[in-house]
Protein backbone atom coordinates (compact mmCIF):
# COMPACT_ATOMS: atom_id res chain seq x y z
CA UNK A 1 0.00 0.00 0.00
CA UNK A 2 3.17 2.34 0.84
CA UNK A 3 4.17 2.13 -2.82
CA UNK A 4 0.52 2.33 -4.00
CA UNK A 5 0.08 5.80 -2.20
CA UNK A 6 4.06 7.03 -3.28
CA UNK A 7 3.25 6.08 -6.90
CA UNK A 8 -0.17 7.91 -6.96
CA UNK A 9 1.45 10.91 -5.10
CA UNK A 10 4.14 11.36 -8.36
CA UNK A 11 1.22 11.51 -10.59
CA UNK A 12 -1.01 13.93 -8.20
CA UNK A 13 -2.91 16.33 -10.10
CA UNK A 14 -3.95 19.44 -8.53
CA UNK A 15 -7.31 21.48 -9.68
CA UNK A 16 -8.19 24.46 -7.99
CA UNK A 17 -12.06 24.53 -8.98
CA UNK A 18 -14.45 26.21 -7.08
CA UNK A 19 -17.41 24.41 -5.54
CA UNK A 20 -20.37 23.71 -8.10
CA UNK A 21 -24.23 24.13 -7.11
CA UNK A 22 -26.11 21.14 -8.06
CA UNK A 23 -26.85 20.78 -11.85
CA UNK A 24 -29.22 18.35 -13.33
CA UNK A 25 -29.00 16.82 -16.44
CA UNK A 26 -32.94 16.24 -17.32
CA UNK A 27 -32.73 15.20 -20.58
CA UNK A 28 -31.07 11.13 -20.41
CA UNK A 29 -33.53 8.59 -21.09
CA UNK A 30 -36.65 10.79 -21.59
CA UNK A 31 -38.73 10.08 -24.39
CA UNK A 32 -37.46 11.18 -27.76
CA UNK A 33 -38.69 11.86 -30.96
CA UNK A 34 -37.83 13.21 -34.65
CA UNK A 35 -38.32 14.88 -38.04
CA UNK A 36 -37.16 11.56 -39.64
CA UNK A 37 -34.21 9.34 -39.25
CA UNK A 38 -31.28 8.23 -41.96
CA UNK A 39 -32.61 4.53 -40.43
CA UNK A 40 -33.13 2.25 -37.72
CA UNK A 41 -29.52 2.06 -36.91
CA UNK A 42 -29.32 5.61 -36.29
CA UNK A 43 -32.66 6.12 -33.67
CA UNK A 44 -33.72 9.42 -32.14
CA UNK A 45 -32.91 7.86 -28.54
CA UNK A 46 -29.47 7.49 -29.21
CA UNK A 47 -29.23 11.07 -28.74
CA UNK A 48 -30.44 10.94 -25.49
CA UNK A 49 -28.67 7.78 -24.35
CA UNK A 50 -25.15 8.88 -22.23
CA UNK A 51 -23.84 6.38 -24.76
CA UNK A 52 -20.53 8.61 -26.82
CA UNK A 53 -20.52 6.03 -29.28
CA UNK A 54 -24.14 5.82 -30.48
CA UNK A 55 -26.13 8.74 -32.35
CA UNK A 56 -29.46 10.08 -34.02
CA UNK A 57 -29.05 11.08 -37.88
CA UNK A 58 -31.61 12.63 -39.79
CA UNK A 59 -32.85 12.10 -43.28
CA UNK A 60 -30.71 14.28 -45.94
CA UNK A 61 -32.46 17.68 -46.03
CA UNK A 62 -32.66 21.02 -43.62
CA UNK A 63 -35.52 21.75 -41.29
CA UNK A 64 -35.21 18.29 -39.45
CA UNK A 65 -35.47 18.59 -35.48
CA UNK A 66 -34.86 16.36 -32.81
CA UNK A 67 -37.30 16.79 -29.40
CA UNK A 68 -37.00 15.40 -25.55
CA UNK A 69 -40.05 15.30 -23.46
CA UNK A 70 -38.62 16.22 -19.92
CA UNK A 71 -41.79 14.76 -18.35
CA UNK A 72 -43.21 17.99 -16.80
CA UNK A 73 -42.59 22.05 -17.30
CA UNK A 74 -39.08 22.24 -16.18
CA UNK A 75 -36.04 25.38 -16.57
CA UNK A 76 -33.38 25.26 -18.31
CA UNK A 77 -30.33 26.78 -18.21
CA UNK A 78 -27.73 25.12 -20.77
CA UNK A 79 -27.96 22.72 -23.91
CA UNK A 80 -24.88 21.00 -25.22
CA UNK A 81 -25.11 19.68 -28.31
CA UNK A 82 -22.48 16.93 -29.51
CA UNK A 83 -22.65 16.77 -33.18
CA UNK A 84 -21.51 14.00 -35.69
CA UNK A 85 -19.32 15.24 -38.65
CA UNK A 86 -22.38 15.44 -40.44
CA UNK A 87 -23.50 18.68 -37.82
CA UNK A 88 -25.81 21.49 -38.73
CA UNK A 89 -24.58 25.16 -39.40
CA UNK A 90 -27.83 26.99 -38.35
CA UNK A 91 -29.88 25.59 -35.61
CA UNK A 92 -32.67 26.78 -32.92
CA UNK A 93 -32.95 25.43 -29.37
CA UNK A 94 -36.91 25.80 -28.87
CA UNK A 95 -39.28 24.39 -26.12
CA UNK A 96 -42.79 24.31 -25.76
CA UNK A 97 -46.30 23.23 -23.59
CA UNK A 98 -47.32 20.96 -25.42
CA UNK A 99 -45.03 20.16 -28.31
CA UNK A 100 -47.35 22.36 -30.63
CA UNK A 101 -46.20 25.92 -29.46
CA UNK A 102 -42.73 26.74 -29.80
CA UNK A 103 -40.71 29.38 -28.33
CA UNK A 104 -36.84 30.18 -29.89
CA UNK A 105 -34.85 30.02 -26.70
CA UNK A 106 -31.72 30.17 -28.79
CA UNK A 107 -30.59 30.83 -32.27
CA UNK A 108 -26.88 29.64 -33.92
CA UNK A 109 -26.33 30.83 -37.63
CA UNK A 110 -22.63 30.08 -37.69
CA UNK A 111 -22.08 26.59 -36.26
CA UNK A 112 -18.77 24.73 -36.48
CA UNK A 113 -19.75 21.39 -34.91
CA UNK A 114 -18.14 19.47 -32.60
CA UNK A 115 -19.25 20.55 -29.29
CA UNK A 116 -21.26 23.03 -28.54
CA UNK A 117 -22.48 23.93 -24.76
CA UNK A 118 -25.38 27.03 -25.23
CA UNK A 119 -26.46 28.92 -21.74
CA UNK A 120 -29.71 29.33 -22.44
CA UNK A 121 -32.84 30.54 -20.59
CA UNK A 122 -36.22 28.44 -21.02
CA UNK A 123 -39.14 26.82 -19.16
CA UNK A 124 -41.31 23.76 -20.78
CA UNK A 125 -42.11 20.16 -21.09
CA UNK A 126 -40.61 19.74 -24.17
CA UNK A 127 -37.55 20.75 -25.56
CA UNK A 128 -35.78 20.48 -29.53
CA UNK A 129 -33.45 21.52 -31.36
CA UNK A 130 -34.57 22.73 -35.27
CA UNK A 131 -32.05 22.33 -38.13
CA UNK A 132 -32.28 24.79 -40.38
CA UNK A 133 -28.83 24.55 -42.66
CA UNK A 134 -26.83 21.35 -43.03
CA UNK A 135 -23.08 22.21 -42.85
CA UNK A 136 -22.62 18.39 -45.29
CA UNK A 137 -24.54 16.48 -47.46
CA UNK A 138 -26.01 14.36 -45.15
CA UNK A 139 -28.31 14.64 -42.63
CA UNK A 140 -27.69 16.34 -38.80
CA UNK A 141 -25.94 13.86 -36.57
CA UNK A 142 -25.87 14.23 -32.95
CA UNK A 143 -24.55 11.69 -30.26
CA UNK A 144 -25.62 13.74 -27.78
CA UNK A 145 -28.03 16.42 -26.86
CA UNK A 146 -28.07 17.49 -23.33
CA UNK A 147 -30.70 19.64 -21.58
CA UNK A 148 -29.33 20.45 -17.84
CA UNK A 149 -31.12 22.57 -15.71
CA UNK A 150 -29.76 23.98 -11.66
CA UNK A 151 -26.77 26.13 -11.54
CA UNK A 152 -22.94 25.71 -11.69
CA UNK A 153 -20.91 27.90 -9.78
CA UNK A 154 -17.53 26.60 -11.29
CA UNK A 155 -16.25 26.32 -14.93
CA UNK A 156 -18.98 25.20 -17.72
CA UNK A 157 -19.38 21.60 -17.48
CA UNK A 158 -18.88 20.18 -20.90
CA UNK A 159 -17.57 16.89 -22.24
CA UNK A 160 -13.42 15.81 -20.60
CA UNK A 161 -12.03 15.02 -23.87
CA UNK A 162 -8.78 16.00 -25.55
CA UNK A 163 -7.29 14.33 -28.52
CA UNK A 164 -4.61 13.33 -31.02
CA UNK A 165 -4.63 13.05 -34.57
CA UNK A 166 -1.80 10.62 -35.46
CA UNK A 167 -1.50 9.49 -39.18
CA UNK A 168 -0.63 6.18 -40.46
CA UNK A 169 3.06 5.44 -40.73
CA UNK A 170 4.29 2.43 -41.30
CA UNK A 171 3.78 -1.66 -41.46
CA UNK A 172 5.76 -4.11 -39.87
CA UNK A 173 5.42 -7.28 -38.60
CA UNK A 174 6.62 -6.14 -35.03
CA UNK A 175 4.52 -6.11 -31.68
CA UNK A 176 6.96 -4.20 -29.03
CA UNK A 177 4.29 -4.97 -26.27
CA UNK A 178 3.09 -8.63 -26.90
CA UNK A 179 6.57 -9.83 -29.02
CA UNK A 180 9.50 -7.55 -27.81
CA UNK A 181 12.83 -7.97 -29.51
CA UNK A 182 11.48 -10.38 -31.89
CA UNK A 183 11.47 -9.14 -35.44
CA UNK A 184 9.34 -10.88 -37.74
CA UNK A 185 7.45 -13.14 -34.90
CA UNK A 186 3.84 -10.60 -35.17
CA UNK A 187 1.24 -10.57 -37.48
CA UNK A 188 1.46 -7.42 -39.91
CA UNK A 189 0.34 -4.18 -37.93
CA UNK A 190 -0.43 -1.21 -38.93
CA UNK A 191 1.72 1.81 -36.48
CA UNK A 192 0.10 5.43 -36.04
CA UNK A 193 2.15 8.19 -33.98
CA UNK A 194 5.64 7.60 -33.29
CA UNK A 195 7.50 6.65 -36.24
CA UNK A 196 10.42 4.40 -35.29
CA UNK A 197 8.32 1.78 -33.67
CA UNK A 198 9.57 -1.90 -34.34
CA UNK A 199 9.92 -4.78 -32.40
CA UNK A 200 12.69 -3.62 -30.23
CA UNK A 201 11.62 -0.62 -29.28
CA UNK A 202 11.73 0.93 -26.05
CA UNK A 203 9.84 4.32 -24.32
CA UNK A 204 12.95 6.45 -24.44
CA UNK A 205 13.28 5.71 -28.25
CA UNK A 206 9.51 6.83 -28.49
CA UNK A 207 10.18 9.92 -26.47
CA UNK A 208 12.99 10.69 -28.81
CA UNK A 209 11.32 9.68 -31.90
CA UNK A 210 9.77 12.03 -34.53
CA UNK A 211 5.65 11.72 -34.38
CA UNK A 212 3.04 12.01 -36.99
CA UNK A 213 0.69 13.10 -34.01
CA UNK A 214 -1.11 16.58 -33.81
CA UNK A 215 0.01 17.60 -30.76
CA UNK A 216 3.38 16.69 -31.77
CA UNK A 217 4.13 16.24 -27.99
CA UNK A 218 2.24 13.01 -28.40
CA UNK A 219 5.01 10.61 -28.77
CA UNK A 220 3.35 7.86 -28.05
CA UNK A 221 3.20 4.82 -30.61
CA UNK A 222 -0.22 3.35 -31.26
CA UNK A 223 -0.98 -0.24 -33.52
CA UNK A 224 -3.57 -1.97 -35.40
CA UNK A 225 -3.46 -5.23 -37.69
CA UNK A 226 -3.46 -4.35 -41.04
CA UNK A 227 -6.61 -4.25 -42.77
CA UNK A 228 -6.40 -6.48 -46.64
CA UNK A 229 -9.33 -5.91 -49.13
CA UNK A 230 -8.57 -8.66 -51.74
CA UNK A 231 -4.64 -9.50 -50.17
CA UNK A 232 -3.93 -5.88 -50.56
CA UNK A 233 -3.03 -3.85 -47.30
CA UNK A 234 -5.48 -0.79 -46.98
CA UNK A 235 -4.60 1.82 -44.51
CA UNK A 236 -7.16 4.63 -42.92
CA UNK A 237 -7.29 8.06 -44.32
CA UNK A 238 -9.32 9.25 -40.76
CA UNK A 239 -6.76 8.29 -37.32
CA UNK A 240 -7.96 9.76 -34.15
CA UNK A 241 -7.26 9.08 -30.48
CA UNK A 242 -9.52 10.33 -27.99
CA UNK A 243 -8.24 10.45 -24.49
CA UNK A 244 -12.30 10.77 -22.56
CA UNK A 245 -13.36 11.28 -18.60
CA UNK A 246 -16.56 9.58 -19.94
CA UNK A 247 -18.05 5.87 -18.45
CA UNK A 248 -17.41 6.54 -14.81
CA UNK A 249 -19.07 9.00 -12.13
CA UNK A 250 -18.40 12.75 -12.17
CA UNK A 251 -16.62 12.29 -8.67
CA UNK A 252 -14.42 9.69 -10.58
CA UNK A 253 -13.79 12.00 -13.25
CA UNK A 254 -12.54 14.26 -10.59
CA UNK A 255 -10.25 12.00 -9.22
CA UNK A 256 -8.77 10.76 -12.73
CA UNK A 257 -4.46 10.56 -12.62
CA UNK A 258 -2.51 10.82 -16.05
CA UNK A 259 -1.68 7.94 -17.95
CA UNK A 260 1.54 6.63 -16.03
CA UNK A 261 4.74 7.71 -18.56
CA UNK A 262 5.55 4.13 -20.58
CA UNK A 263 2.28 2.26 -19.68
CA UNK A 264 1.47 -0.78 -22.24
CA UNK A 265 -1.95 -1.82 -23.02
CA UNK A 266 -3.59 -4.26 -25.58
CA UNK A 267 -7.34 -3.92 -26.08
CA UNK A 268 -9.60 -6.27 -28.12
CA UNK A 269 -9.45 -10.03 -28.74
CA UNK A 270 -6.95 -10.69 -31.71
CA UNK A 271 -7.71 -14.80 -30.98
CA UNK A 272 -11.65 -14.06 -31.28
CA UNK A 273 -12.91 -17.04 -32.98
CA UNK A 274 -16.32 -15.03 -33.98
CA UNK A 275 -18.33 -12.01 -33.14
CA UNK A 276 -19.37 -13.55 -29.78
CA UNK A 277 -15.88 -13.47 -28.45
CA UNK A 278 -15.37 -9.61 -28.65
CA UNK A 279 -17.59 -7.14 -27.14
CA UNK A 280 -15.06 -4.09 -27.14
CA UNK A 281 -13.79 -3.07 -30.80
CA UNK A 282 -17.29 -2.46 -33.25
CA UNK A 283 -17.60 -1.42 -37.28
CA UNK A 284 -20.02 1.06 -38.47
CA UNK A 285 -19.92 2.63 -41.89
CA UNK A 286 -19.52 6.12 -42.06
CA UNK A 287 -23.05 8.05 -43.36
CA UNK A 288 -24.66 4.89 -43.68
CA UNK A 289 -27.32 3.34 -41.50
CA UNK A 290 -28.91 1.27 -43.09
CA UNK A 291 -25.95 -1.31 -42.60
CA UNK A 292 -26.08 -0.69 -39.02
CA UNK A 293 -23.21 -1.81 -36.90
CA UNK A 294 -21.35 -4.85 -34.67
CA UNK A 295 -18.22 -6.54 -33.71
CA UNK A 296 -17.35 -7.80 -37.56
CA UNK A 297 -16.84 -6.06 -41.26
CA UNK A 298 -20.20 -3.60 -42.16
CA UNK A 299 -20.84 -3.76 -45.67
CA UNK A 300 -20.90 0.05 -46.39
CA UNK A 301 -22.71 1.36 -49.57
CA UNK A 302 -20.99 3.71 -52.61
CA UNK A 303 -19.67 6.97 -51.52
CA UNK A 304 -19.76 5.75 -47.16
CA UNK A 305 -16.37 5.00 -45.44
CA UNK A 306 -15.53 1.75 -42.79
CA UNK A 307 -15.06 2.89 -39.60
CA UNK A 308 -13.65 1.10 -36.47
CA UNK A 309 -14.26 2.00 -32.82
CA UNK A 310 -11.93 0.42 -29.79
CA UNK A 311 -12.52 2.15 -26.61
CA UNK A 312 -9.25 1.04 -24.06
CA UNK A 313 -9.75 0.28 -20.54
CA UNK A 314 -9.53 3.16 -17.85
CA UNK A 315 -8.83 1.91 -14.31
CA UNK A 316 -5.33 1.03 -13.65
CA UNK A 317 -3.45 -1.30 -10.44
CA UNK A 318 -1.59 1.83 -9.72
CA UNK A 319 1.84 -0.62 -9.51
CA UNK A 320 2.36 -1.86 -13.35
CA UNK A 321 3.47 -0.34 -16.39
CA UNK A 322 2.60 -4.02 -18.02
CA UNK A 323 1.03 -7.20 -17.29
CA UNK A 324 1.94 -11.02 -19.24
CA UNK A 325 -1.53 -10.48 -20.66
CA UNK A 326 -0.82 -7.39 -21.50
CA UNK A 327 -4.41 -6.33 -20.11
CA UNK A 328 -4.69 -7.52 -16.18
CA UNK A 329 -2.80 -4.31 -14.65
CA UNK A 330 -5.97 -2.70 -16.33
CA UNK A 331 -9.79 -2.61 -15.79
CA UNK A 332 -13.00 -1.91 -17.34
CA UNK A 333 -15.16 0.48 -14.78
CA UNK A 334 -17.93 -1.12 -12.81
CA UNK A 335 -21.10 0.82 -11.85
CA UNK A 336 -19.66 3.86 -12.82
CA UNK A 337 -16.60 3.32 -10.18
CA UNK A 338 -13.43 1.14 -11.07
CA UNK A 339 -13.09 -1.56 -9.00
CA UNK A 340 -10.91 -2.08 -5.82
CA UNK A 341 -8.40 -4.16 -7.52
CA UNK A 342 -7.65 -1.25 -9.86
CA UNK A 343 -8.24 1.73 -8.01
CA UNK A 344 -6.55 4.34 -10.17
CA UNK A 345 -9.10 6.20 -12.65
CA UNK A 346 -6.98 7.28 -15.84
CA UNK A 347 -8.40 8.73 -19.02
CA UNK A 348 -10.26 6.02 -21.31
CA UNK A 349 -8.39 5.76 -24.91
CA UNK A 350 -10.58 5.37 -28.02
CA UNK A 351 -9.33 4.10 -31.58
CA UNK A 352 -11.41 5.45 -34.04
CA UNK A 353 -10.45 4.52 -37.34
CA UNK A 354 -11.78 5.17 -40.86
CA UNK A 355 -10.91 3.01 -43.67
CA UNK A 356 -11.29 4.31 -47.52
CA UNK A 357 -13.89 0.94 -48.51
CA UNK A 358 -16.98 0.08 -48.88
CA UNK A 359 -19.32 -2.66 -51.09
CA UNK A 360 -18.79 -6.34 -50.37
CA UNK A 361 -16.94 -7.65 -47.05
CA UNK A 362 -15.91 -10.86 -48.74
CA UNK A 363 -12.38 -9.93 -49.28
CA UNK A 364 -11.62 -8.65 -46.40
CA UNK A 365 -9.93 -9.56 -43.22
CA UNK A 366 -7.29 -8.17 -40.80
CA UNK A 367 -4.07 -9.49 -40.22
CA UNK A 368 -5.29 -11.12 -37.56
CA UNK A 369 -8.27 -12.60 -38.65
CA UNK A 370 -11.91 -12.14 -39.09
CA UNK A 371 -13.14 -8.39 -38.24
CA UNK A 372 -13.83 -9.26 -34.67
CA UNK A 373 -10.70 -10.27 -33.88
CA UNK A 374 -9.40 -6.03 -34.04
CA UNK A 375 -7.56 -4.97 -31.49
CA UNK A 376 -5.01 -1.74 -29.94
CA UNK A 377 -1.83 -1.70 -28.89
CA UNK A 378 -0.72 1.71 -26.58
CA UNK A 379 2.59 1.90 -25.87
CA UNK A 380 2.47 5.87 -23.78
CA UNK A 381 4.54 8.32 -24.25
CA UNK A 382 3.20 11.84 -23.81
CA UNK A 383 5.55 13.66 -21.77
CA UNK A 384 4.60 13.85 -17.97
CA UNK A 385 4.26 17.27 -17.93
CA UNK A 386 2.15 17.58 -21.08
CA UNK A 387 -0.16 14.52 -20.02
CA UNK A 388 -0.60 16.04 -16.22
CA UNK A 389 -1.80 19.34 -17.67
CA UNK A 390 -4.35 17.82 -19.78
CA UNK A 391 -5.65 15.74 -17.33
CA UNK A 392 -5.82 18.72 -15.11
CA UNK A 393 -7.13 21.36 -17.42
CA UNK A 394 -9.44 19.10 -19.60
CA UNK A 395 -10.38 15.89 -17.89
CA UNK A 396 -10.64 16.37 -14.16
CA UNK A 397 -12.96 19.61 -14.40
CA UNK A 398 -15.09 17.42 -17.92
CA UNK A 399 -14.01 20.30 -20.20
CA UNK A 400 -13.97 19.41 -23.78
CA UNK A 401 -10.00 20.68 -25.22
CA UNK A 402 -8.64 20.32 -28.89
CA UNK A 403 -5.19 19.16 -30.21
CA UNK A 404 -3.71 21.24 -28.17
CA UNK A 405 -4.94 20.68 -25.19
CA UNK A 406 -6.90 24.14 -24.23
CA UNK A 407 -10.67 24.13 -24.60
Amino acid sequence: MTGLLALLGAYLVVVGRPAAAAETLLSQGRPVVASSVESGAFPAAAAVDGDGGTRWASGFADNQWLQVDLGSSQTFNRVVLRWEAAYAKGFSIQTSPDATSWTTVHTVANGNGGEQNLTVTGTGRYVRVLVTQRATQWGASLFEFQVYGGTAAGPIVRVAEFLADCPYTHRLPDDPIVFPNLPGASHMHSFFGATVTNANTTVDDLVNSPTSCNPAEDKSSYWVPTLYVNNQPVEPTGTTFYYLGEGVRDDVIARTQPLPFGLRIVAGNAKATGPGDNTISRWSCLHAGDAGSGHDFINCPAGSMLESYLDFPQCWNGRDLDSPDHKSHMSYPVNGDCPATHPVPVPKLRQVLRYPVNGSTAGFRLASGGGFTMHGDFFNAWPVAEMARRVNDCIRPIIKCGANGHP
